[in-house]
């Protein structure tokens, strides 16, 4: 496309595509099948009559928005085969990303996980309304559906999401004081300074796609966590060294044994304690990490 840089539907594109990819990514949790349907969105869009459309970023969000539920209600038989635990891709974010409570809060792993309990369509709604503030008329567009019925989409999908959203997240300073504080601990492999930063409900999710080791099920409280962690480094041969980067806008860890990237730790804090951990594992999704560049999202 930078071969049609002057071209204005290429320089519309370019414009919105932080903003459409975000929206993709969030709809899918993937951020391979959000590059897909940025591309099949910028195959429709070249199509366009631009002197036809009154408002291009509403147009464009529309749709990205179809093309993202298409490839959604496709991805349900995938998920549904999926060997243990399912994470959302890590994302590498720019670091002023973090800055933007709500922002950092709607990609971060506790709420994708949240997200990943509607339906398609209320996943749409809710990410389309609740985090970029898009009108209903124009949800209703890109959904087809009433404004009414998305109304009440809404409402219903506001209620599951308050229902199991996590606690008030500690600000980025307080995350990344408790990250180090892990980071060390896992260093020294010393479990009493592992539980000393971990909540006593703290919950470790990890992702191996069953390619991977992973816990096939969420390891739940203080001790289960230290026990699997230790437990799992005594068996590995080699060096394991931990990366402190920010992922999905909260900071996080890049893991990797032997020099080779092995996983990307997430962490959720509340009250300066660590309550979530998320090990993604599965190396289909570490592919992006290592040679991406950090994303503004907007």
């Amino acid at each position: 496309m930078s071969d049609q840089a002057a071209d204005p539907a290429t320089e519309t594109f370019v414009a919105y595509r932080n903003l459409l990819f975000t929206i993709a990514y969030e709809m899918l949790g993937s951020a391979a099948d959000a590059e897909d349907v940025l591309q099949e969105t910028w195959l429709r869009w070249v199509g366009v009559d631009l002197g036809q459309v009154r408002d291009q970023r509403a147009y464009l969000v529309r749709i990205t928005t179809r093309q993202s539920l298409n490839r959604l209600r496709a991805m349900k038989r995938r998920r549904e085969a999926y060997v243990g635990q399912w994470l959302p891709e890590p994302l590498l974010t720019a670091p002023d990303v973090a800055e933007n409570v709500e922002l950092a809060e709607s990609v971060s792993m506790a709420m994708m996980i949240v997200l990943e309990q509607l339906s398609a369509t209320e996943r749409a709604v809710f990410v389309l309304h609740e985090v970029f503030d898009v009108s209903y008329d124009e949800i209703a567009e890109a959904v087809g559906r009433s404004p009414a019925a998305v109304r009440q989409i809404a409402h219903r999908a506001r209620q599951h999401v308050d229902a199991r959203r996590p606690g008030r997240a500690a600000s980025p300073s307080e995350t990344r004081a408790a990250l180090e504080s892990f980071q060390r601990a896992l260093v020294t492999g010393n479990p009493q300074h592992l539980l000393d930063v971990l909540a006593p409900e703290v919950v470790l999710v990890s992702d191996g796609g069953g390619i991977r080791r992973a816990a096939l099920r969420p390891v739940i409280g203080a001790e289960k966590v230290v026990r699997f962690y230790l437990g799992g480094s005594g068996r590995t041969k080699g060096m394991i060294t931990c990366d402190p980067t920010v992922v999905n806008g909260n900071p996080a860890l890049v893991v990797r044994l032997n020099g080779a990237l092995d996983g990307v730790l997430a962490i959720r804090v509340e009250g300066a304690r660590i309550t979530g951990l998320y090990f993604v594992r599965n190396p289909e999704k570490l592919s992006r990490v290592g040679s991406e560049t950090p994303l503004a999202l907007r």
